[in-house]
């Protein structure tokens, strides 16, 4: 738990054709307990505007995981949108804070504007429960 004694709000940024490997980190992050992620097929209620939702989640959240694969980097769509808001949100962040966690799903090239981020690599499977404790500790 946070400071102000609440849950630590992550954001999980991702292409649609990654769902299943996100739907599988947010059931880990959720497990921890101290974390509330944020994925909208679980927190979108129908009804809502989906994009006004979306910004006020990012616009909430201490930190922002940005899935990256090589579907998400080269497809055009409201991925990127959503990455840039995040990049935007991060700059309004103190020096130092950890905000943009780049995780990469696959052997993607980083986009230019996320490469001042340290990466972690999300694969290959056997080496996922490593990538998931650093992931873990910069949160």
């Amino acid at each position: 738990m946070t400071a102000t004694n609440r849950k630590l709000r992550v954001f999980l940024c991702h292409a649609s054709q990654d769902k299943p490997v996100v739907r599988e980190l947010y059931r880990r992050l959720f497990a921890e307990g101290w974390i509330d992620p944020w994925l909208d097929e679980e927190k979108l209620l129908p009804g809502q505007d989906w994009d006004m939702e979306i910004e006020k989640a990012v616009e909430a959240s201490d930190a922002g995981i940005v899935c990256l694969s090589n579907k998400s980097v080269t497809k055009e769509g409201y991925i990127q949108r959503e990455m840039k808001f995040a990049l935007d949100i991060a700059l309004e962040k103190p020096e130092g804070t950890i905000f943009i966690i780049p995780l990469r799903l696959d052997d993607c090239p980083p986009p230019r504007r996320l490469r001042a981020w340290q990466y972690v690599d999300y694969y290959p499977l056997a080496r996922r429960d490593l990538a998931y404790s650093r992931l873990i500790q910069a949160l």
